[in-house]
């Protein structure tokens, strides 16, 4: 699983770090710190912190499923 947040959209509302606390923290009142490479074991709290997210700042890929769904878009094309 590997995280991206967007740092500009970030407004620090702290949703994700309230749901995901091994995962995201609060350094002072606005800024972010946060693990991009979450254990997989951390899956649903990360999920829920990203859908939380009051700006959808938080983005979640999951790259071994990468290929699946590469190859649904490809069979879509024909």
């Amino acid at each position: 699983m590997r995280l991206v947040v967007d740092l500009n959209r970030c407004q620090g509302y702290a949703q994700c770090a309230f749901l995901a606390p091994d995962v995201f923290a609060m350094h002072g009142e606005e800024s972010l710190l946060y693990n991009p490479h979450a254990d997989e074991a951390q899956r649903e709290q990360v999920r829920r912190a990203a859908t939380a997210c009051p700006v959808q700042a938080i983005l979640v890929e999951y790259p071994q499923e990468a290929p699946a769904a590469v190859e649904e878009g490809l069979s879509g094309v024909r």
